[in-house]
């Protein structure tokens, strides 16, 4: 029996490998690149991507168990879809995917719609999965060190309150989601599990969090999104910069909370409370003091 792992070489993705072959599971872990892929001993790196069907057909054969985590791009939607029924032809008796917190409350995000269209597909063929919905990842921050060590946060979350999880504890509920499903002696049922921090942060507190970290004042860049998709457009491709820009507005016009239930929930999950996102500014505050 072997679980399969797509978006391995991510935040995510790695830590549940890590996790599994840690824990003695049989894994195979998809990459473009096996032999810079770095996982542990015993994984099984396996080039492929999601978008070759022929490949993934290959990579799913003896395959128990499927962690599905589909990267932001143009065809999300058929790459998710396609993969669902090829692991369906293949016989994987279950899946745990990685979809989004709340992500049918925002239907004008391309990339929202895109999970909220895969959890349909899941539930309405009967698929023994566990759908895993996580908040806004802390680890997007990491991307943002030049701007944070020049003064200032430039995600324009808004003002309402976004909850943030740290994608250890992702990682973390995954594995335990794929050993459950890999031990049972037949398939499970269906479960949701919404994926939290303990705090629902705003603009200021995000800034304040920071500054604390860093040691200096830390200033909003700001609600403009149109500024935003704008300077996003030049760094990466023009269609990911407006999926980005409807995520922000809609942060900014309902925000993104997590409910105490939702909090206890993950509390339960995890045998212990969720990374705190002070907790992780200060750490990679600190890792990057280190590196300097």
């Amino acid at each position: 029996m072997t679980i399969l792992v797509t978006g391995s070489t991510g935040h995510t993705g790695r830590e549940v490998v890590r996790l599994l072959a840690g824990r003695g599971a049989e894994v195979r872990a998809l990459t473009r690149s096996p032999a810079a892929a770095g996982f542990p001993p015993g994984v099984a790196a396996v080039q492929g991507e999601l978008a070759d069907v022929a490949g993934m057909r290959t990579a799913l054969a003896g395959i128990s168990t499927l962690f599905l985590l589909v990267p932001n791009v143009g065809d999300e939607l058929q790459q998710t879809l396609t993969v669902l029924n090829l692991a369906r032809e293949a016989g994987v008796r279950g899946v745990v995917y990685l979809s989004v917190y709340q992500c049918e409350l925002h239907p004008q995000v391309p990339h929202f719609a895109c999970k909220v269209a895969a959890e349909r597909m899941i539930e309405a063929t009967g698929m023994a999965a566990s759908i895993l919905r996580p908040a806004f990842f802390m680890q997007n921050d990491l991307s943002l060190k030049d701007a944070l060590e020049a003064g200032c946060y430039p995600h324009p979350v808004g003002h309402r309150g976004m909850a943030y999880v740290d994608t250890r504890d992702i990682a973390q509920v995954a594995a335990d989601e794929l050993l459950r499903r890999e031990h049972a002696a037949s398939a499970l049922p269906l479960v949701r599990h919404d994926l939290v921090g303990p705090d629902n942060l705003t603009a200021s507190d995000l800034c304040a969090g920071w500054g604390r970290a860093l040691g200096r004042d830390i200033a909003y860049a700001g609600d403009d999104l149109v500024g935003f998709e704008r300077e996003l457009a030049g760094h990466v491709p023009a269609g990911f910069a407006h999926d980005l820009r409807m995520m922000f507005q809609g942060f900014q016009q309902q925000g993104s909370p997590a409910t105490p239930q939702a909090v206890a929930r993950m509390t339960a999950l995890l045998g212990r409370p969720p990374r705190s996102h002070a907790a992780f500014a200060a750490e990679a505050a600190a890792r990057w003091r280190d590196s300097a």
